[in-house]
């Protein structure tokens, strides 16, 4: 068929609607195209540079904790069943079986122990399955219950005690992916992000998945977010609820795992996961939160416990097991639904696992700062190495010479002595505490307030109170270690004093009684606390000599006034306790110490303070010894024979009362075998107290020393003889003579005089013994005089 000539073809007209949309499209790409290769490319280079500089700059500011000592758990070791149990609730143990690590069993004598894995000075400490039988106030046996060998060496883990801080209070223990329980891993991604493995950052088709489940199920079960975004929201952004926040979340996800794979990813959010709260200090991260709810290391979780921390990811204030337990428990046997579910536990495993109770710790296993009036020292000590910036944050162990149940005893003893003692219209009684180690000089125990959990004014450091009766023990050392002029048996005179001081005046001290006591032997001049005879025995040796000796002992700075002799002179309880360290160590100097050691983030030791007393030398050995006999006896027949009274003569303790003027300071230094207390007992006021040395200070060491595992106190023979005195005479004589008393001297020093109460018939002791006694006594006042 033709065409007509007439005929054109068919016009193109105006453009349709069609062909519009589609030209706008096309324009619309090209735009869009243009933003993201003009703006969207730049942007995405800028954002990628600033997250890889974030990412792999990323260094999380560890605090660095402070422990107390591990508790020795050797054969013969002085601990008895109380002390121990003491012990494990401080390092955060609980009575659970004893076969998962930070729990413990009892039956009879015997204890069951699993202990912790812990980084001690000589290096990494393993975990161990312990049976330890404790008996007669010993260790007995410590048996490894994997072999079923004995044991001759073996440590608690220590209690943690305080926390040092950097710019943020947040707690976090770093982890490795590979110390990670695998169930915890795969079971984070079956609730929170099931795509993990294949997804880029972002995943909507699990936004779908879980907003259908969340929607079936009535309740949050699967997180929509994957988890790198919550990772870059932890990290990287704030909390605000705004589209823009979403962008960058978006945009950071994906950079993220473009640069990084999944491994370093999960153990970055292992290590950054938000756990919980405890008043200040945050709980960030896997480890962390183990510990804070579990008291357990990473390795002896639970399933149950492993499902907990999962399920409280999505909300650890609503689902808080302490405070929600039933919300929590709820949410945990949810999680163990999903793993049943998707085939990571058997149907038997999640059935046993929704059983069981919570589990958590009464407690947070991450301890408040406790101990305040330790730790002063602890920083003091620490000041002279590392400036406090260098501490906090650092991610370093500090290890303390503290002792928790010696710590929580000399507490008691405090609050409950005071609370005793205490008059209702006299003034608020303060106390100051330290006790130490008489073998290595390590500080066991310090209270420094009545309110044993208050920061501030420490009593025990800073208080600085007149010392009174608590230094004469140091005037009769000086005397003693001139064993030619003196002795325990040397007969002094105690009568009235009248000295004219360096400014004119005079100086006529009396004794607490009021009376003189004529001649007296210096050993009782001391057991007694006789003024008047301690000053001619002060004079004797100078008073510049004491205060030498205060400043080799302790470093004080003393003027040597006569008044110094009957302590006249401020110190706090820390300072007589380093004096009288060099007695109950049998004359070895010794610094007091808090600090063992300093660990760092692997686990070397970078500091170590274990300070090695030099030998005692012979002379100051022997003096110290002496007094030690004498001080002895102040507790069986002198100033504090209360302690007898109370039951303590077993231990043979060494003490002496101190009382300063009107009764406003009332003091006691004591110590055993093993153990050194020294103890204050006064008013911030300055205001008599009515209390003695013996009614208040010694009461508080009384109460410690009652629970305290602690070794008699055996002063040994080494370089003493001993030897029958006359009790008229600066001479030896018969044990059996009238009067007689065993004194100990410095070996090679016994009085050169003998005399003798035996008579050839009974007229010789008529007719000779008066006459020989009086020429004697006549000798001896001319010698004294």
């Amino acid at each position: 068929m033709s065409v007509p000539r007439n005929a054109s073809p068919k016009s193109s007209g105006p453009p349709s609607a069609r062909s519009r949309w589609r030209t706008w499209l096309f324009r619309g790409a090209l735009l869009a195209l243009g933003l993201v290769v003009g703006v969207g490319v730049p942007l995405f280079y800028v954002l990628d540079k600033r997250v890889r500089a974030e990412f792999e700059a990323l260094v999380w500011q560890v605090p660095t904790r402070v422990y107390a000592r591990p508790q020795a758990l050797a054969p013969g070791t002085r601990l008895d069943a109380d002390t121990l149990m003491l012990e494990l609730a401080a390092a955060g143990y609980r009575e659970d079986g004893g076969d998962l690590s930070g729990t413990w069993a009892r039956e009879g004598k015997r204890f069951d122990i699993a202990t912790r894995a812990f980084f001690g000075l000589e290096g990494p400490v393993p975990a161990r399955r312990l049976s330890v039988v404790i008996d007669g106030g010993r260790v007995a046996t410590v048996t490894d219950r994997a072999s079923g060998k004995p044991v001759q060496d073996a440590r608690l883990d220590p209690a943690r005690i305080a926390t040092l801080y950097g710019d943020v209070t947040e707690e976090r223990r770093l982890v490795q992916l590979k110390d990670v329980p695998s169930l915890l891993v795969t079971g984070l991604q079956a609730v929170e992000d099931r795509n993990f493995k294949h997804h880029h950052g972002i995943d909507p088709w699990g936004i779908l998945r879980a907003a259908w489940v969340n929607t079936r199920e009535g309740e949050i079960e699967q997180g929509a977010s994957t988890l790198t975004q919550q990772l870059v929201r932890n990290l990287f952004l704030s909390r605000e609820v705004a589209w823009t926040r979403k962008i960058k979340e978006a945009s950071y996800s994906i950079i993220i795992e473009a640069r990084y794979d999944k491994q370093r990813i999960l153990e970055a959010y292992f290590n950054e996961v938000y756990l919980g709260q405890h008043g200040n200090q945050a709980i960030h991260g896997i480890g962390a939160g183990a510990e804070f709810w579990f008291g357990r290391d990473l390795s002896a979780l639970r399933t149950q416990d492993m499902a907990l921390l999962v399920g409280m990811i999505q909300g650890p204030s609503v689902y808080d097991p302490r405070r929600r337990p039933e919300a929590a428990l709820k949410r945990r046997n949810l999680v163990l639904a999903v793993w049943r579910d998707t085939g990571l536990i058997t149907a038997a495993d999640a059935e046993k696992a929704m059983a069981s109770p919570l589990g958590v710790s009464a407690r947070p296993g991450v301890a408040s700062n406790r101990n305040p009036a330790f730790m002063d020292l602890v920083r003091r000590q620490l000041a002279r190495d590392y400036p406090a910036d260098a501490l906090r944050g650092a991610g370093l162990v500090v290890v303390t010479t503290l002792s928790p149940s010696a710590q929580l005893r000399a507490e008691q003893a405090v609050t409950g002595t005071l609370d005793q003692v205490q008059r209702k219209e006299g003034p608020a009684l303060q106390a100051g505490l330290v006790l130490t180690d008489t073998q290595s000089g390590e500080v066991l125990a310090m209270v420094g307030n009545r309110d044993t959990d208050q920061p501030g004014f420490n009593r025990a450091l800073e208080a600085q109170r007149p010392v009174g009766s608590l230094l004469k023990p140091m005037v009769y050392l000086l005397a003693l270690a001139q064993p030619d002029r003196w002795s325990l048996a040397t007969p002094v005179d105690d009568a009235p004093v009248n000295l004219v001081l360096p400014n004119g005046k005079r100086w006529n001290p009396e004794n607490s009684d009021g009376r003189s006591h004529g001649r007296v032997s210096l050993a009782d001049a001391l057991v007694h606390s006789y003024n008047q005879a301690t000053v001619r025995v002060g004079m004797d040796v100078g008073p510049e000599r004491l205060a030498e000796l205060l400043k080799v002992l302790a470093g004080l700075r003393a003027e040597p006034n006569p008044s110094l002799i009957l302590g006249s002179v401020d110190l706090s309880p820390f300072s007589m306790a380093q004096v009288y360290q060099f007695l109950a160590s049998g004359g070895e100097i010794q610094p007091l110490r808090a600090v063992r050691g300093v660990i760092d983030a692997k686990g070397e030791a970078i500091s170590e303070y274990d300070f090695k007393a030099a030998p005692a030398q012979e002379g100051d050995a022997i003096a110290a010894r002496l007094v030690t006999l004498a001080l002895q006896d102040t507790v069986t027949r002198g100033t504090a024979s209360q302690l007898v009274r109370d039951g303590l003569g077993h231990l043979k303790p060494a003490g002496k009362t101190g009382t300063s003027n009107d009764s406003r300071d009332s003091w006691f230094a004591g110590y055993t075998g093993s153990h050194l207390a020294v103890v204050w007992v006064g008013n911030d006021r300055n205001e008599p107290t009515g209390l003695y040395g013996s009614t208040g200070a010694m009461r508080v060491w009384s109460s410690l020393f009652k629970g305290l595992p602690t070794a008699p106190l055996d002063v040994g023979a080494q370089g003493l003889e001993w030897g029958w005195v006359d009790a008229e005479v600066f001479a030896t004589t018969e044990q059996d003579c009238e009067g007689a008393r065993r004194y100990a001297f410095v070996g090679g020093y016994l009085p050169t005089e003998h005399v003798s109460c035996r008579k050839n018939s009974w007229l010789d002791w008529f007719r000779r013994g008066d006459d020989d006694r009086r020429d004697r006594r006549d000798d001896r006042d001319r010698r004294t005089d």
